[in-house]
């Protein structure tokens, strides 16, 4: 869903996963040129899936 997001509305998607000072940088990105600010968002999106995958992996392991 946040993909989708990333890619009609960077900024939006960025601050969504709950990061203030990624939210500012893109919406600089994205002001500077819509592609620099899709590839952070995409980039930013994917971590924080990543991010959530392993606290689900290593809460399952305790």
């Amino acid at each position: 869903m946040l993909y989708i997001l990333a890619i009609f509305l960077p900024p939006v998607a960025v601050l969504f996963t709950g990061r203030f000072g990624s939210f500012l940088l893109n919406i600089l990105l994205t002001i500077l040129g819509y592609i620099p600010g899709l590839i952070h968002a995409i980039i930013v999106v994917r971590d924080q899936k990543h991010k959530k995958d392993m606290e689900n992996l290593l809460s399952k392991r305790s």
